[in-house]
């Protein structure tokens, strides 16, 4: 078919980002990047000065991307490796800079050369056109969006690597092409990929915040009810905005994981560009809603999302602080809660959540490590842990799950508590429950069966049902 499209002495120039691969290579060097070395955000101003080439030279001299793990169009790499084989001359010619076009052209080993901003020249449009026109007599160019519409005139032929149905049909009413390659297949509809995206799901793990009221007994206090769910909205929005910035940062390691690979960012599903414009909005629409519900509740959950960037930008690869890191996030849910409907914190509550939180917070590595192994993985990537850790985090983690246990047997003989439940000895029905609770928790992610966040997986497992209520039913005889 392809032979029958281009002549056989026509040379084949193909465009990098969004037709061979369906990233952004600029701005996936630029999260590299700011991953590395956050302090960075402040040089790019200054880069901007040296216009489009020097800004994409100084982030490709300080970035080294990793070409095998970009997402690449696959329809587009097996016709370009058909049209190799049958001995047509391929040129990787894109705008992006020369050490990342290069990295690529040699990962796929079929381009006879490569042309490519280098520092001064920015290789797109107009400038594209003239270089390709300059070095080949006789070229067909495949590209992707409307800055290569002077490549596509000055080509005998034009090959279109479509992002999305309406991107189609604009360019095709200016360009008449050969052939259409559709970058990601058919997509799911772009509200379902932001939903993913934002993590919706996760939600749940907020609902935390109503811990303290219920303890509380305020649970029927309206206008309390309605501040710690107007904090649990801006909770909710601020934590999606760290989800992103987490799957923005964490591309390379979640495109080497089986599952998270498929995450909207990582799969190029959702345009990398969309992403890092949502992180900023989200915070401000969340943090705005948490200054309208309480200033106190504003500062905690500043607090908290300061620790997220922390742990998103270093604290993840600690081996230990991590998971220390992930329990003081949950605990500071039930403390923002608190703050929220003004109620006073029970010390009880924060030394049991403290526990409990650190043995979940390990259970997610250890699923983490444990797919690994399965994979035959010996160190987890992003991460400070090797397979061989597993015995030790096991133990801890059971250990901070028991405790957990202890602290509540504690609080129930304590004076609190009696005042609080007129039946209160109902409430050492809790123990074997949460014993039975944490010990299955561990016994299915021993088995490799925890696919999920622990919290997400307590909501969708029956077992866990079953004893939520039998949770609540106790609560509820205790306070008759």
């Amino acid at each position: 078919m392809n032979e029958a499209i281009i002549s056989p002495g026509c040379a084949l120039a193909v465009d990098l980002d969004g037709t061979l691969c369906r990233s952004d290579t600029l701005i996936e060097a630029l999260l590299v990047l700011v991953k590395a070395q956050p302090m960075s955000l402040f040089l790019l101003p200054f880069w901007l000065f040296k216009g489009k080439a020097g800004f994409k030279a100084e982030i490709a001299r300080r970035v080294l991307l990793d070409a095998a793990a970009l997402p690449y169009n696959e329809e587009v790499v097996d016709w370009l490796r058909a049209e190799h084989a049958a001995g047509r001359r391929i040129v990787l010619a894109s705008g992006a800079d020369r050490a990342i076009v290069s990295s690529v052209a040699a990962h796929h080993g079929i381009f006879e050369s490569v042309v490519s901003s280098d520092g001064v020249t920015n290789m797109t449009g107009h400038a594209k056109a003239e270089m390709l026109t300059r070095h080949l007599d006789d070229f067909a160019y495949i590209g992707n969006d409307h800055a290569d519409l002077p490549v596509w005139t000055a080509a005998r032929m034009a090959f279109l690597a479509a992002a999305s149905h309406d991107s189609e049909k604009a360019l095709s009413r200016k360009v008449s092409f050969a052939r259409v390659f559709r970058a990601g297949g058919e997509r799911a509809p772009s509200l379902r990929l932001w939903v993913r995206a934002l993590r919706l799901h996760q939600w749940v793990k907020n609902t935390l915040m109503f811990v303290p009221l219920v303890l509380a007994h305020q649970f029927l206090n309206g206008e309390k009810i309605a501040t710690v769910a107007l904090g649990f909205l801006a909770f909710n929005i601020c934590a999606s905005s760290v989800y992103v910035l987490n799957d923005l940062l964490d591309l390379g390691a979640d495109r080497q994981h089986p599952r998270k690979k498929l995450r909207p960012f990582a799969a190029a599903d959702l345009p990398l560009a969309q992403g890092v414009a949502a992180v900023p909005v989200l915070f401000c629409a969340g943090f705005a809603l948490a200054v309208y519900a309480s200033p106190a509740f504003a500062l905690i959950l500043a607090g908290y999302y300061a620790l997220t960037l922390a742990y998103s930008f270093d604290l993840k690869r600690r081996a230990l602080l991590d998971v220390f890191t992930l329990a003081t996030l949950y605990t500071l849910r039930i403390i923002a809660g608190a703050v929220a409907a003004d109620v006073v914190l029970s010390p009880w509550l924060l030394g049991f959540s403290i526990f409990l939180f650190l043995s979940l917070g390990v259970v997610k590595r250890v699923a983490e490590i444990e797919s690994g192994r399965q994979r035959g993985v010996t160190e987890v990537a992003g991460r400070g842990y090797r397979v061989d850790d597993l015995r030790i985090l096991e133990m801890l983690g059971v250990a901070a799950g028991y405790a957990s246990v202890v602290v509540l047997a504690l609080y129930v003989s304590a004076p609190e508590s009696q005042i609080l439940y007129p039946r209160h000895e109902l409430l050492w029905l809790f123990a074997p429950l949460l014993l039975y609770w944490i010990s299955r928790i561990w016994l299915v992610t021993h088995r490799g069966e925890m696919h999920d966040d622990p919290i997400v997986f307590a909501l969708k497992d029956p077992p866990s049902r079953i004893v939520g209520l039998l949770a609540i039913l106790v609560l509820e005889f205790a306070a008759i």
